[in-house]
């Protein structure tokens, strides 16, 4: 996309105490996940999505981390420093970095990732004219710290900082950095030595100037020791295959018709084939269903449980799980395709990376969740699945990879 950004720019000066003893020789961004250091995938993820340049505003134990990326040419990336001391907050970091910036770029934290649709994020930032457009967590699950609340528009009404309490905004929002920027932002910053975020993002949410994507994709990375375990589960690479029901399982019935029992249950000739291959490649599959008949009266509870038991039974065991919205059309559920909830569900349960995860369903309101959740889709029309290892043409602009 012609004007987006091509720089990113990453804070690496703290210590990392949360952390330690682990941060005592090492900066956090360098700890090790699944056998390699944290900051080399935030490298992947930005080379992956066209950045070129990055620019390391380092503090702590700086050395260390010039001496692993050196020139940035082994990752694909021009990398440049800009080291201050380690007792400096990022609201001088970044303040002192001014004349390095370009136009537009790329704010991170050093240890936060989440596989953001990054083109999407680009598009909401410049339709919304703000001077920042934050990630934030959709925080429904309390996973995290909820610091932000957003308007009905989408833009920033209060931001309370990073590590405050999760009773000050219920149920809210998570800055998770991935924070486009105006330059223009920066001069902003008023001549204090404070963590920016805390004095620029409340000034620009009262400008109405600090906009927000938001995901539901579970975020990873070094923050928290409670959460490297999850994280190394994550980077790790889960395979997982996740499969839409009517119409690629079983044979779709007419309009407004369920299957009320396995006896209305008719495999399509190609659908266990195709469980065997991808089971027998080391995914698990993962079923995601509306099954709206269960509002309406239409079929129990029961009846879809014993379904499902069938299902995974004669699946060979290739299915592990079906992830069911029990709601009607006109519910306004979060789990209802084309809702992405389902699929963010699976994510979260399995530390899924969704970008680089395939949803095959037969439906447009499933190519619409897979597109909402930054999944790869394929859309099925009967006959052979696509297998693993297989390229599979991108039927939704959510620039994920082909990879399986």
């Amino acid at each position: 996309m012609e004007g987006r950004p091509r720089q990113a720019v990453i804070l690496a000066g703290g210590r990392g105490e949360r952390l330690r003893p682990l941060t005592d020789s090492t900066p956090k961004h360098l700890l090790p996940l699944a056998g390699r250091p944290f900051l080399g995938y935030l490298f992947d993820w930005l080379r992956e999505r066209g950045f070129e340049r990055v620019l390391l505003l380092l503090g702590y134990r700086a050395e260390a981390t010039i001496r692993w990326a050196g020139d940035g040419a082994r990752f694909g990336l021009a990398v440049r420093y800009a080291v201050t001391p380690p007792a400096w907050q990022t609201a001088r970091r970044l303040r002192q970095a001014r004349d390095l910036l370009e136009r537009h770029f790329l704010l991170l934290y050093c240890d936060n990732y989440v596989p953001l649709p990054f083109l999407a994020h680009w598009q909401r930032f410049r339709a919304s004219g703000a001077l920042v457009q934050m990630t934030v967590y959709d925080n429904a699950d309390l996973y995290s710290t909820s610091n932000v609340a957003l308007d009905a528009q989408g833009m920033v009404r209060a931001y309370l900082g990073r590590g405050t309490g999760p009773e000050e905004v219920p149920a809210g929002h998570t800055d998770i950095g991935f924070a486009l920027f105006d330059r223009a932002a920066i001069d902003l910053i008023p001549d204090e030595d404070a963590p920016f975020e805390r004095i620029l993002y409340p000034r620009l949410a009262a400008m109405g100037r600090l906009g927000a994507t938001v995901t539901g994709h579970r975020y990873y990375g070094v923050g928290r020791r409670e959460r490297l375990a999850a994280s190394e589960r994550f980077f790790a690479g889960q395979k997982a295959l996740l499969v839409d029901r009517d119409g690629v399982l079983n044979r779709r019935r007419g309009p407004g018709e369920y299957v009320r029992g396995w006896a209305d249950w008719e495999w399509l000739p190609d659908a266990r084939a195709g469980l065997a291959a991808w089971k027998a490649a080391g995914y698990r599959v993962l079923v995601v269903t509306n099954q709206a008949g269960l509002a309406r009266g239409a079929l129990s509870p029961a009846a879809l449980e014993e379904i499902h038991r069938r299902l995974i039974e004669e699946s060979g065991g290739a299915i592990e799980r079906v992830y069911v919205c029990p709601h009607g059309w006109d519910e306004g559920c979060r789990c209802r395709k084309p809702a992405p909830g389902l699929l963010f569900q699976a994510q979260r349960d399995y530390d899924l990376d969704l970008s680089r995860t395939l949803f095959l369903g037969d439906d447009h309101r499933d190519g619409e969740a897979a597109e909402a959740a930054g999944c790869r889709f394929a859309a099925y029309a009967g006959g052979p699945w696509p297998l693993p290892g297989e390229s599979v043409a991108k039927e939704t602009p959510t620039e994920c990879l082909n990879v399986f």
